[in-house]
């Protein structure tokens, strides 16, 4: 969704009446308009890869040629950088086009350019006076987008903020939000037109590079990445609330963990209250998820590894007959969550928050990315100690420790170049992946325990630790060659 001055919200269709009678709307009379938009680009879709835009749109009687760059932060269009004159679709003409690199490109392919998909809708739009000097443009939009003859219904809501600020776009926002389940919708009329083209299916999203640099403010750089976050987390939730495959539910986990680890490392430069009330809302979604993920995890990985070895075992069919039903009912229960209502609420009120974050005292995040990194380093350190002696319990810990480390670090990474940040990495890798591997053991013989916790789970519970104890030795050398990389924070 866009995060400056306009919002893409979701609706399903039958309330839209609700909508239309809503209180905020009934001092406003709406404007409707038939809005047809037609996207260019070649066969081979360069337009798309090149982040360019070639469309039509009919106003009224008439049509608009918009030709411009694509937003990098969600695919959009980009304002600023679009620009329309009059002109008829198939017109093709780019000789208005100041861009010195852009023209070129559009003249080398427009012999290529068709129509790609249409997006087809009616807008009932409403302009909106909350308060003095305040005025929000809201605008529902009900269509669809065609193409290769494959439609896609469209009903949504936008909010335009045409003057006063980002706080009173929320705050109109959340006052639909009471009495509609409106959605921050995560991909642009834009990204779904070429999905619908491709008749793609979803696939899960990893995250991104985060854009940080040493300039910024701690403030402005927590905010860069907790948006990163968020959107690593909407890129994901609807193919985990219409698909089985496991890697959207780990993706989704991963984006919440990430943030919950930005909240942390940002902690000192942060209020009190942003943190005690948003924290807990990430940690109790958080554990939605990863119960999903635990007991994906175990079908998928584990539980073959068991029944192999006790292939004349009724026990072992026992326990997958079990983690089967639920690995489906964990993975339906993570779906409700994000199709809730609270969901929906959070992701508005917290990006709101976000936005509103005061900069309190200015500090460079180049003072501040060493210091936190140095911290995070030494926890692992000590934890690492433990491990080594320890039980489950505190290798567990090491691996929590090490996962923050390795998040700050990537949202650090472009204040790192080089050599030093590579080679750290890599020599983390292998510690990561062995954790993962004792930790994957321990939670098996956790949900074993659950599954059957008679003294029939007794003989693969005690396969399972010993598959643990064989592990325990390369564990050791793995953390002593971690421990001698050089911290990258400490040699620029």
């Amino acid at each position: 969704m866009g995060i400056e001055t306009e919002l893409s919200l979701s609706l399903a269709p039958e309330l839209a009446v609700r909508l239309v009678k809503h209180p905020l709307l009934t001092d406003s009379k709406p404007v409707r308009q038939h809005v047809v938009h037609t996207y260019y680009d070649t066969p081979d879709q360069r337009l798309r890869r090149e982040r360019v835009i070639v469309g039509y749109r009919k106003q009224g009687s008439g049509w608009l040629s918009s030709v411009g760059r694509v937003g990098l932060a969600d695919d959009s269009p980009d304002a600023n950088g679009e620009r329309e004159i009059a002109g008829a679709p198939g017109d093709l003409d780019f000789s208005h086009i100041a861009d010195g690199s852009l023209r070129p490109l559009l003249e080398s392919v427009r012999e290529d350019l068709k129509p790609a998909f249409t997006t087809c809708f009616t807008r009932s739009a409403w302009m909106l006076e909350p308060r003095d000097g305040v005025r929000i443009e809201l605008a529902l939009d009900r269509g669809w987008i065609e193409a290769a003859g494959r439609r896609q219904a469209i009903c949504e809501v936008g909010l335009e903020l045409r003057s006063g600020g980002v706080a009173d776009l929320f705050s109109v926002a959340g006052e639909l939000q009471t009495e509609l389940q409106l959605h921050p919708e995560a991909a642009s009329k834009f990204q779904r037109g070429y999905r619908v083209l491709a008749d793609e299916s979803r696939q899960p999203v990893k995250a991104l590079p985060i854009a940080t640099d040493g300039g910024m403010t701690t403030v402005a750089a927590f905010r860069t990445v907790a948006l990163a976050c968020l959107h690593h987390l909407q890129s994901n939730e609807q193919g985990l609330c219409e698909n089985d495959n496991p890697e959207f539910v780990h993706q989704a986990r991963v984006a919440i963990r990430r943030l919950r680890s930005a909240i942390r490392v940002w902690k000192p430069r942060l209020p009190q209250d942003f943190v005690a009330r948003f924290d807990p809302l990430w940690q109790a979604l958080a554990r939605q998820l990863g119960e999903a993920r635990n007991w994906d995890v175990f079908t998928g990985e584990t539980l073959p590894s068991i029944v192999a070895a006790f292939p004349e075992s009724g026990v072992a069919a026992r326990l997958s007959h079990y983690a089967t039903a639920r690995c489906a009912s964990n993975r339906e229960a993570a779906r409700d969550s994000l199709k809730s209502v609270d969901y929906s609420r959070l992701l508005l009120e917290f990006t709101a928050a976000v936005l509103a974050l005061p900069e309190g005292k200015v500090r460079r995040l180049e003072a501040f990315a060493p210091r936190c990194l140095e911290k995070r380093a030494g926890q692992v350190s000590r934890l690492a100690e433990e491990a080594l002696s320890g039980d489950a319990a505190s290798r567990h810990r090491l691996r929590v420790a090490y996962k923050r480390l390795r998040y700050a670090l990537e949202f650090f990474a472009p204040l790192f170049p080089g050599a030093a940040l590579r080679d750290y990495h890599v020599a983390a890798s292998g510690l990561q992946e062995m954790l993962g591997k004792l930790n994957d053991l321990a939670v098996a013989t956790e949900l074993t325990a659950e599954a059957l916790p008679d003294r029939h789970g007794e003989a693969i519970r005690c396969w399972l630790e010993g598959q643990s104890e064989r592990l325990l030795p390369e564990l050791g050398t793995l953390v002593g060659a971690f421990r001698e990389q050089a911290a990258p924070w400490k040699t620029q």
